[in-house]
């Protein structure tokens, strides 16, 4: 009796245990600030009154001649985390971003959630997009954010051994279904939570997040009414730990 009881135990102990490193992985998985290997950029740590303007997904046709006839009427530059698959489809809308003076990111081709995935899936996802950013004619950095935020093994591990870096955000007004539904809200929201160095995500590029796009010009002229000025992702990596 004793014997079985301390099997049971263990199997209890065991499973505990089991539970705890699955739900600590999940939390990995999905955090914005740290991951197991290389670089990870949520914000940028500067006491300058500089933040970097990012949007996710497309290119696609529409959204982003409105996009860029906003950035152009406020003289800012954005960086486009943008997909492999949607910039093949629409090659013409990611030239006119470069050609606006917009940075290029990676946001890897599929959009799949980058889990349980192999090396060579990574690996795909990746160099494809990073092919097609460069058929755009954009030569400057390539920086990489994670589809939904979520990375575990595979990915982060591919991009600290070829050298990239991985960038999600510390203002993400999108996520939040209350909040993302209300031009108003977005904006109030951005301007509440951004700080020196903040790294703002928006979607835009889908008539599911029209709001997303009426409050960019909002967005933009609030900040600047409290002194930001606004830079692409790269710029402000540049600026890490700049005190002055």
């Amino acid at each position: 009796m004793m014997l079985r009881n301390k099997k049971k135990l263990l199997l209890v102990v065991a499973s505990l245990v089991a539970l705890s490193c699955v739900l600590t992985l999940w939390q990995v998985s999905r955090s914005r600030t740290f991951q197991f290997f290389g670089e990870l950029i949520p914000r940028v740590n500067t006491s300058q009154k500089v933040v970097a303007l990012t949007f996710d997904d497309g290119p696609v046709p529409g959204p982003t001649s409105k996009i860029l006839a906003i950035l152009e009427l406020e003289h800012v530059r954005a960086t486009f985390f943008v997909t492999g698959a949607e910039l093949q489809a629409h090659m013409p809308e990611g030239k006119r971003i470069v050609e606006a003076g917009h940075e290029l990111g990676n946001h890897s081709f599929s959009h799949q959630r980058m889990l349980l995935v192999t090396p060579s899936f990574v690996r795909q996802e990746i160099e494809s997009t990073d092919s097609l950013i460069r058929e755009t004619g954009y030569q400057g950095p390539i920086t990489f954010r994670p589809p939904y935020g979520k990375k575990l093994f595979a990915l982060p591990y591919y991009l600290w051994k070829t050298g990239r870096k991985s960038v999600t955000w510390d203002v993400e007004p999108d996520s939040f279904p209350d909040i993302a539904s209300d031009a108003n809200k977005i904006s109030d929201f951005v301007l509440s939570k951004t700080q020196p160095g903040s790294i703002i995500i928006l979607h835009v590029m889908y008539q599911s997040r029209v709001e997303s796009m009426k409050a960019v010009k909002k967005i933009i002229e609030g900040l600047k009414a409290k002194g930001y000025s606004f830079k692409t992702v790269s710029e402000l990596i540049m600026l890490t730990g700049e005190n002055q």
